[in-house]
C-alpha cells in the first residue's frame, strides 16, 4: 500500500521528537512534518497534503478544538487524531463535534498509535483504549450534531435562560436571526422544544 502521509502538531518540542520517533519506525508511514502552532499546521497541510493530522488539543493562541473545526472547513478530506493528556469526556466530544476522527492520549504505545492511524484512516472513529468508555458512548459521541461557534454562543444562552430579545442584544444580532438559530438548532439535535434541547446539549457537555 501506498505509504499514509501523517504530519504533527504540538507546541511541546519533547512530545514532537517522541512523536517524530514513533512514527519514522512505523513502516506504512510517511512523515510530512512537526509543526508547533495552528499557523504552520494549516500551511503544512496546504504544501504536503498530508491524510492525517495529529494535533494538541490545548495549543497557545489557536486550541487543537479551533484548529480542527479550521482543517475540515478547508481540508474536509484530510481526518484528524486529537492528542492529549485529558482523558475528560468533553474535551473527547468537542474534537468529535469538530470533525475529529480520533482521540488519543499522550502515552499511547507505538503499537496504539498504528492502530488508530489503521483504523482513521479506513473511516472508522478510533477513541484510545485508556478512555473508559462502551461503543454505545462512542456511538453517541459520533451522533453528536456538529454545530457553528456561533451556534454555540446562542445555545449556552438559550441553556443559560436567556430570551430571544436578549440573545440578540448580547451577540449584536437581528431578532430573525437568533430565531434561525435556535431552529436550526432544534432541528439538528432532533427535538422539538427548548427544554429538551438544553437536555440533551448538556449530555453532550456542550452547555
Amino acid at each position: 500500500m501506498d505509504k499514509i502521509k501523517v504530519l504533527v502538531v504540538d507546541d511541546h518540542p519533547m512530545v514532537l521528537e517522541g512523536m517524530r520517533s514513533m512514527l519514522t519506525l512505523i513502516n506504512f508511514v510517511a512523515l510530512t512534518g512537526i509543526v508547533p502552532n495552528a499557523y504552520e499546521a494549516m500551511e503544512a497541510i496546504k504544501k504536503e497534503e498530508p491524510a492525517i493530522v495529529f494535533t494538541d488539543i490545548n495549543m497557545p493562541e489557536v486550541s487543537g478544538i479551533e484548529l480542527t473545526e479550521k482543517i475540515k472547513k478547508e481540508f474536509p478530506e484530510v481526518k484528524i487524531i486529537a492528542m492529549s493528556t485529558f482523558k475528560e469526556r468533553s474535551y473527547i466530544s468537542q474534537m468529535i463535534q469538530q470533525g475529529a476522527s480520533g482521540y488519543l492520549v499522550k502515552s499511547a504505545s507505538k503499537e496504539e498509535i498504528e492502530e488508530a492511524i489503521l483504523s482513521v484512516y479506513e473511516g472508522h472513529l478510533y477513541i484510545s483504549s485508556d478512555i473508559n468508555m462502551t461503543q454505545t458512548e462512542q456511538q453517541e459521541i459520533k451522533n453528536i450534531p456538529v454545530i457553528s461557534s456561533r451556534e454555540k454562543e446562542v445555545l449556552q444562552l438559550i441553556a443559560d435562560g436567556k430570551t430571544n430579545p436578549q440573545i440578540a442584544e448580547q451577540l449584536y444580532l437581528s431578532m430573525h436571526t437568533v430565531d434561525s438559530h435556535r431552529k436550526n438548532l432544534l432541528t439538528k439535535f432532533g427535538v422539538n422544544n427548548t427544554a429538551a434541547l438544553i437536555k440533551l446539549a448538556a449530555r453532550h457537555n456542550l452547555v
